[in-house]
Order: C-alpha cells, then structure tokens, then sequence
C-alpha cells in the first residue's frame, strides 16, 4: 500500500506541474517570421495569435496573394516554434521521461 501512496502522490504532483506549466504556456509568446522579416507572427504557447506585423512595403492591393503566402509561412515558423518549445518543456517536466507512441501530454 506504501507504493500506492506515492505513486497517488507523485500523480497529484504531476497535476500540479501540468497546471503550472500550461499557465507559462498562455503566458509565453514565440514569434514566427517570413519574407526576410517583412511579415511576423506572435503567437503564445498554445498556439493562440497574439500579434502581427507587416512592413509597410509590402502593402501593396496588386500583391495581396504574396502578402497572404507569407502570413501563413510566419504563422507556421511560429506554429512550428512553439511546438518546439512545448516539447521542451514536457521534456524538462517528465524528465525525460518517453510516453507511449500516440500517447501526448497534457492529456
């Protein structure tokens, strides 16, 4: 029953550390760029958009399809980032720990 007690312990430890680091995930912001920096994404840990920021030069009504094509190149440089970043974190969390194939944290 001893090992019961910890492995509840450890579970309820877990929890808790998820809960934290989902609250930095809200907090923290990556940002994904495209165009040689002319168009960036801000996205924060969750994938949620945070900013965007287009240069002026590229605001043009006869290049709208090339100012489209690179939104959606910075939002998945960001997407891809923050993806990254998530993995990280888990990494630093679990310590390390491989879950199952298939099997993503947080649940």
């Amino acid at each position: 029953m001893k090992n019961l007690g910890n492995l509840m312990k450890q579970a309820k430890e877990m929890q808790t550390k998820m809960a934290e680091m989902q609250a930095s995930l809200e907090s923290h912001e990556i940002t994904g760029v495209a165009g040689a920096g002319m168009v960036k994404v801000t996205l924060n840990g969750k994938g949620d958009m945070k900013g965007l920021s287009l240069d002026p030069s590229i605001v043009d009504p006869e290049e709208i399809e090339m100012m489209e094509d690179l939104i959606k190149a910075a939002h998945s440089d960001a997407r891809a980032k923050v993806e990254a970043y998530t993995q990280e974190k888990m990494k630093e969390m679990t310590g390390g720990l491989q879950l199952p194939p298939g099997m993503q944290m947080p649940f």
